[in-house]
C-alpha cells in the first residue's frame, strides 16, 4: 500500500451540485433559489425556528418536564432479589451497592413485596412496604429503620 494509491470508499464523496450553470444543468437561472424573496438574496437568511415574526412553535408551546433529584436518588428492589443472601447477613444500603443491586448515586431504597422469599432477611436502614414487612417477619426476619 502507498500513499499515492490511498482513494476514500467508493460512494462517499460526492460532486457538488453546480449552480447557476444554464438551464440543461437544473440549477440555472435562479440556482436553486426560487424568486425574489428573504431567501433569495445574498445574506439574507434567519435563525432556525423564525416564522417571519410569528411568535415561534417553541414559544407557543408550554415548558413541560421536571425530574426531583430525590427522585434520581431513589430507587425500588423487589423482595425475591434479596433470596441470594445467606440468612444471617445484615443487608443494608452499602451491601446493595457492593453487590451491585443499586447504583452508586443512590440515596433511598425501598423494598417492595414482589417475589417470594425462602429465609429470614435482617434489613437495616432501608424502607420496606407493609406486605414485604408481613413477609419478612412471617419467617422469623427482622426489619430496622
Amino acid at each position: 500500500m502507498f500513499l499515492n494509491t490511498l482513494k476514500p470508499a467508493s460512494g462517499a464523496k460526492h460532486l457538488s451540485k453546480r449552480l447557476g450553470r444554464g438551464i440543461g444543468s437544473g440549477k440555472g437561472k435562479t440556482s436553486g433559489k426560487g424568486h425574489k424573496g428573504q431567501r433569495a438574496r445574498a445574506g439574507g437568511y434567519h435563525k432556525v425556528g423564525f416564522e417571519g415574526g410569528q411568535m415561534p412553535l417553541q414559544r407557543r408551546l408550554p415548558k413541560f418536564g421536571f425530574i426531583s433529584r430525590r427522585a434520581l436518588a431513589t430507587t425500588e428492589l423487589r423482595l425475591g432479589v434479596l433470596d441470594f443472601f445467606e440468612e444471617k447477613t445484615l443487608i443494608n444500603l452499602a451491601l446493595l451497592k457492593e453487590v451491585g443491586l443499586v447504583g452508586a448515586n443512590i440515596k433511598t431504597v425501598k423494598i417492595i413485596s414482589n417475589g417470594e422469599v425462602s429465609k429470614p432477611l435482617y434489613l437495616q436502614g432501608l424502607k420496606v412496604s407493609a406486605g414485604a414487612r408481613q413477609q419478612i417477619e412471617a419467617l422469623g426476619g427482622k426489619v430496622e429503620e
